[in-house]
Parts: C-alpha cells; structure tokens; sequence
C-alpha cells in the first residue's frame, strides 16, 4: 500500500491543482513532493497529472489513482476512530475546518471562550475555501466544517443554518460609517475591494450590481478576506462582507457595517456540518453545540 504521506500529498495536488500549493497546505518541501510523484508515475508507467501553466489537473490515471487514494484515506479514518473505541480511549481533540475568513475572524475568539470550560480539548482548525471544507468533511479529514453555502447537490448534513446578508464595510473613521444604510449607486463611487470570483461573496456582489444596472469596476480583488479587511482599516477602498466576518472588528472598533437597501443583493447562508458515515464523538458534539449557540447570537440576517 502506499505510504499515508504520499496519499495526502498526491490529493491535495488533485485539489489544489499545483505542488506549490499542495506544499504549502502540507508543510513539507515543493521538491520533496515532485520527487516522489515523479516516482510513482514512473512505477506506474504513465502520468498521473497533466502539467500547465495554469497548474495540474488529473489525467485519467489519476482520476482512478484519486479516487482509491480518498477511499484509503476514508477507511483510515475510520479504522483509527474504532480502535480508539476498542481501547476505551476518550477522544479530546475536535477537527474543525472553516473557510479562511472564518479561520482568522471569529474561530479564534469562540474556541478560546469554549476552552475556558473544556481545557482539556485540543481544537485544531485547517483554513479551506468552501468546496475544501465540504471535502474534508466527505474524506473524515475534518470533524465539524463552518462554511458559507456548500455547492449545489452536495449531500453534506448542516446541523445548522445561519441567515447572512452583506453589508458595505467601512473603516470605522469613514464618512459612510455613521450612516444607517446604503444603496448599491452611493457605494459604487467609491473605490471598492471585492472577493475574486473563487469566492460565494464574488458572485453576489457581481449579479447585485448587475441586476442594478450598475457597472462594477473594483480597485481590488483577492480571495483573502483578511487583505479585504486590511484595505479597508487603511482607508484605501470600501468592501462587501457578512457581519460574521466584521464581529471581531466591529468588537475592537476598527471597521463598520452597513446593511444595503434593496432586493439587488441576495442573501446567503452560513452552514456548520459535520462528517459523514462516522459517530461524533462527545468533544466534537460539545463544541458543535457551543458553535450553534454562540454564531447564533451575532445579528447576522437584515431585511
């Protein structure tokens, strides 16, 4: 069999769609990565990726070696969680994988809090995008998944679902932050930062504009929230986000939010899920508990 190394290298290739990337999520060396594709593919006799500028998608080889790979990893996973069960060993750590704005902006807080009565749980979080938290829940390589809508026709359970709305965000020093509410054509004469289009946030901004007449001409684009949140602090642009992803920066009073009149821009969801085919054990349920009450409480929708 494989080595379990080498089977997380070679996936997160297929998902990130490069060795760079894959080595960056891992933590080991690029080159150390290539070697030992290099060598799988000369064992097996033919390429398991094709290589682009762009970056590498799977050939039909590697569709095949992939999809072994995942079912490996998933009866690994399964494996281990039994084991423990047959030694009576209690599970303390809780696997929770949430998209990066999350990860960076109100995690940190909420985890902290959850520990002051539970220290003894190890929490560990892994940044993904949205389709990243939905397969590391289908691979059981997360415990709990904090995304914003899971793609169409995914069949990953939300125990709970949290009504969002975007909102214009502001440094809390800008002439826009005292007002009660905006309209699309106000912020548009305004330099604007905005989520590229790997992002849920993109597509909303996009058709709101588009559905308004409006021409959209951002100033920037990222899929980081956190560099969206960055220009904004520094008075360079004006952007669209949930008020989830301000909670921590409304709290220390860096920034403001200000929900956006009209039916141009539409809701959103934000889902927590956990993993399939396994039972959650206590922490896992005890945390999921604690998330659903906690993002609860900070007014997220606005009609």
């Amino acid at each position: 069999m494989l080595h379990s190394s080498l089977l997380k290298q070679i996936d997160e290739i297929a998902r990130s769609g490069s060795i760079r990337s894959a080595a960056e999520v891992l933590n080991v060396s690029a080159s150390s990565i290539n070697r030992r594709l290099i060598q799988l593919e000369e064992e097996f006799g033919m390429p398991l990726f094709h290589r682009h500028r762009q970056g590498m998608a799977l050939t039909a080889a590697g569709e095949i070696v992939v999809a072994h790979i995942r079912e490996t990893l998933r009866d690994h996973e399964r494996m281990h969680h039994r084991l423990k069960e047959l030694l009576g060993t209690r599970e303390t750590q809780v696997r929770i994988s949430a998209m990066h704005g999350l990860a960076s902006g109100i995690l940190p807080r909420l985890i902290r809090k959850f520990r002051e009565e539970h220290p003894e749980i190890l929490i560990t979080v892994r940044a993904q995008t949205t389709t990243g938290v939905e397969a590391d829940l289908a691979m059981g390589v997360a415990d709990l998944g904090l995304s914003y809508a899971y793609p169409s026709g995914q069949s990953i359970p939300a125990t709970a679902i949290f009504p969002t709305r975007l909102g214009v965000v502001v440094a809390a020093n800008h002439r826009l932050a005292k007002r009660s509410d905006l309209r699309l054509m106000e912020v548009a004469a305004f330099p604007l930062a905005i989520a590229d289009e790997t992002m849920t946030i993109n597509h909303l901004i996009s058709d709101a504009f588009s559905t308004a007449g409006i021409d959209l001409h951002p100033t920037y684009k990222s899929n980081s929230v956190e560099l969206l949140k960055s220009m904004v602090r520094a008075g360079e642009a004006i952007t669209f986000l949930s008020r989830i992803d301000v909670d921590e920066d409304l709290r220390a009073n860096q920034l403001a939010y200000v929900p956006v009149l009209g039916r141009e821009l539409k809701n959103h969801e934000l889902r927590l899920g956990h993993r399939q085919n396994s039972a959650l054990a206590t922490p896992v349920t005890l945390f999921e508990e604690f998330l659903r009450a906690h993002i609860s409480l900070i007014e997220t929708p606005w009609v």
